[in-house]
């Protein structure tokens, strides 16, 4: 049976309630049981929508059989001999509600009750006063195949009607998802671009900037190396200029990371060997961290190609990020890796989760651009080369909110498998 929500009421219930007045104004008119039949008929027509609504499952039932009951009271009410009475067509009302509703062999087996309920009058005992002939035995028998007739054409118009808006509903989920890939495409196609005006400007600066600072910190040395002691504050501030300029060249230095082209070589590798070296290298310069590590692997992943260093550099980033986003009060890190599909691509996703802040939801579609960060001494340039970097693997990045009812972010990482190893994936 299909579940199928019909409004309260509606022009067709107009309609029906228009016939069943018309019926009413047939002979005989002064039968008071028939016309009372005839506006209980109309009440449940009209109540339909209602019964349904608070009754989707059991509610068709109910209103097939109050229908099957209310026409074999009619025709009771209106002929001599029940059998006899030209009201008979009110069977079809229950039968064209049964098919409307229910599947084809249940519409059979309705409108066997139906033909059941109608042929109840052949034991009427005010036919012992007729000789019931051969000719009306094949009228009957006309009368139920007609029953049946209509019930099939009726639901076989609904079970096409059902298939197709249900074609219609497939196909515009397909749409739904091909449309929310292509506005991603275009998003990661437009963050590339992007990433590489970016990277072209960031190089051509950091070149600039680099030789003055390296005239500066060579200055600065031999004005801290002539004074020595004869002047302490200005050694002091040669000092100051010297240590800054260092700085500033790692900067410098980050930024040309940023736009040097990446040359990955992927090879197929084991992701959760990658991870446990990336977690092991934080680790060691977070010893007096208060952050318990949750690992969780799924067996036999299947092979990912991998640049074994950039993959490194990119899972260090997001570890470290979780660790500083948890800060000195310590918190759980999670770091799961499992199969994974994309749409189209079997692989393997990687969950690095934290119990910290989180990231703010106006920022999550920014959170990858150069130079934006919710450190309040970061620059915003690791979580781009990040990206990056994923993005020389043919993966995909993006971040969520943590799991388990906790704050915090959650990074999720696919990488698409081997071609062999996806080639096992899907047989």
């Amino acid at each position: 049976m299909s579940e199928q929500k019909r409004p309260a009421i509606n022009w067709m219930d107009v309609l029906w309630l228009l016939f069943l007045a018309g019926l009413a104004a047939m002979p005989p008119v002064a039968e008071i049981h028939k016309q009372l039949t005839l506006l209980a008929i109309g009440v449940v027509q009209v109540s339909e929508g209602w019964l349904l609504a608070r009754a989707p499952r059991r509610g068709p039932a109910y209103i097939v059989l109050l229908k099957i009951a209310l026409a074999t009271l009619l025709i009771d009410h209106t002929g001599e001999v029940g059998i006899n009475s030209e009201y008979y067509p009110i069977f079809y009302l229950p039968v064209v509600t049964a098919a409307e509703y229910f599947s084809p062999l249940a519409t059979l087996l309705w409108t066997t009750l139906a033909s059941a309920a109608y042929c109840s009058y052949l034991f009427d005992p005010a036919l012992r006063d007729f000789e019931v002939t051969t000719e009306s035995y094949g009228l009957l028998a006309m009368r139920i195949v007609f029953f049946f007739l209509v019930a099939m054409v009726v639901n076989r118009v609904v079970v096409q009607n059902r298939r197709q808006i249900k074609r219609y509903q497939e196909l515009a989920e397909t749409l739904a998802e091909t449309n929310r890939k292509l506005e991603q495409a275009q998003a990661e196609a437009q963050r590339s671009e992007r990433l590489a005006a970016l990277g072209q400007m960031s190089a051509g600066l950091a070149h600039e900037i680099r030789n003055p600072l390296g005239v500066i910190k060579g200055s600065a040395e031999m004005l801290h190396q002539k004074l020595g002691e004869s002047n302490p504050l200005a050694s002091e501030l040669a000092g100051y200029i010297s240590s800054e300029t260092n700085r500033l060249s790692a900067l410098v230095t980050r930024f040309l990371d940023f736009a040097r082209p990446l040359h990955t070589e992927l090879v197929p590798q084991e992701i959760p060997a990658v991870l446990d070296r990336a977690l092991h290298s934080v680790a060691l310069t977070q010893k007096d961290s208060m952050v318990r590590v949750e690992r969780q692997y799924e067996a036999n992943l299947p092979l990912v190609p991998l640049d074994e260093s950039l993959s490194e550099q990119a899972f260090v980033n997001l570890i470290q990020n979780a660790y500083d986003a948890m800060g000195s009060s310590g918190g759980i890190l999670g770091v799961t890796a499992a199969r994974a599909n994309d749409g189209n691509r079997d692989g393997v996703e990687v969950r690095i989760e934290d119990t910290g802040p989180g990231v703010p939801a106006e920022l999550r579609e920014q959170i990858f651009n150069p130079f934006v960060t919710t450190k309040k001494t970061g620059v915003g340039l690791g979580l781009s080369i990040v990206s990056r970097i994923i993005d020389g693997h043919h993966g995909t990045i993006r971040v969520e909110d943590g799991g388990n009812g906790q704050h915090g972010a959650c990074f999720v990482v696919f990488f698409p498998a081997s071609d062999e190893a996806a080639k096992r994936l899907s047989e």
